[in-house]
């Protein structure tokens, strides 16, 4: 019995100081210069961008480049391309609608500040604006969005 209560203590203990080095280790994302935040954001990006709903996608880019503009181009196997940008001093917020499990991020600009184009398209091309840019995602906990808020507020902050 005096074993299990040891194990158990020692296993509570090590909950402990990994929630606070945790919780640590948010306090100092603060502290993260551009070159961090754009590996940081870019890697978020890439890692919860789900394909899954785009049964017809051949490849993808998503990005925030040095310059802070956000990128998204979507090819289609049938060569249609859809082509979304914009530049991060624009961003006014984001929202997400779903679960931590799947949803849609939508980047929100101040007016029609997003490039909307497409090109062989069967319908025919397309160039427009728009003031949001909805982006499938996945694995996307409270914490992990938060930071990606962050990290697009810094942006807008320094551009």
């Amino acid at each position: 019995m005096l074993k299990f209560v040891r194990i158990r203590i020692k296993k509570h203990f090590l909950i402990i100081v990994l929630a606070m080095a945790g919780l640590t280790g948010l306090c100092f994302t603060r502290a993260m210069d551009e070159q961090q935040w754009l590996l940081w954001s870019n890697k978020c990006l890439i890692q919860s961008y789900n394909t899954e709903g785009d049964a017809k996608l051949k490849k993808w880019e998503l990005s925030i480049t040095d310059n802070a503009f956000v990128r998204l181009r979507k090819t289609y196997v049938n060569g249609k391309q859809e082509y979304f940008s914009f530049h991060l001093h624009r961003f006014n917020d984001l929202d997400y609608l779903g679960t931590a499990t799947v949803g849609t991020l939508q980047l929100k600009t101040m007016a029609d500040d997003i490039i909307v184009q497409t090109y062989g398209d069967p319908k025919g091309d397309i160039d427009t604006m728009a003031t949001s840019l909805n982006i499938q995602v996945k694995n996307m906990d409270a914490d992990r969005l938060d930071s990606l808020r962050d990290a697009l507020m810094y942006f807008k902050s320094k551009y």
